[in-house]
């Protein structure tokens, strides 16, 4: 299996695009900033300043570069606690220059999916993303990266289906 490069280096590289697709109803549900979610505690800086939150740094350098970042979610109704959080967060990232759609997973039923959630970056590398049961990154090698062409085409062609009829972020609102 080839050496994954980080994150930060892989959307540093990347010159024109990167799209990403998420299917899971809940991630990383240790993460301290759901948990200070669900206690109630909103907008908090570790979730909207670029300084702690260096994912939102690194979309502002890359659509700064001309980089168009897209992110689709595919999710189930009544979203879960995970989701509503994830909604709320991501207006941080829509500021950062992400555009973000959702997708109700009912709405989806006749769309090709790949097993796995993954990020394709310049329409040639992807990045597929292994979770455990509870949305926890998997033991060992959770990121698989390939330009295998048949994995790529299933991915952007999953990725495009979906967008196609996701609701814009601005306009989305959890049940």
């Amino acid at each position: 299996m080839p050496t994954v490069p980080s994150f930060e280096e892989l959307l540093a590289s990347t010159e024109h695009s990167a799209i990403h697709l998420e299917m899971r109803d809940g991630y990383m549900e240790s993460d301290p900033s759901f948990m200070a979610w669900k206690q109630g505690l909103r907008d908090l800086p570790e979730d909207n300043d670029p300084e702690i939150r260096h994912w939102l740094k690194w979309v502002r350098k890359a659509t700064d570069r001309g980089v168009s970042i897209r992110r689709a979610r595919v999710f189930s109704v009544p979203e879960s606690d995970y989701l509503r959080f994830e909604h709320h967060v991501s207006d941080a990232n829509v500021k950062a220059g992400e555009e973000i759609r959702w997708l109700p997973r009912r709405n989806a039923t006749d769309i090709a999916f790949p097993g796995n959630d993954f990020w394709v970056f310049d329409n040639k590398t992807v990045l597929v993303l292994h979770f455990d049961g509870n949305g926890e990154s998997a033991p060992g090698d959770w990121l698989e990266i390939t330009q295998d062409p048949t994995i790529l085409k299933l991915c952007v062609g999953a990725f495009e289906a979906v967008w196609e009829r996701a609701t814009p972020h601005s306009e989305y609102q959890p049940t």
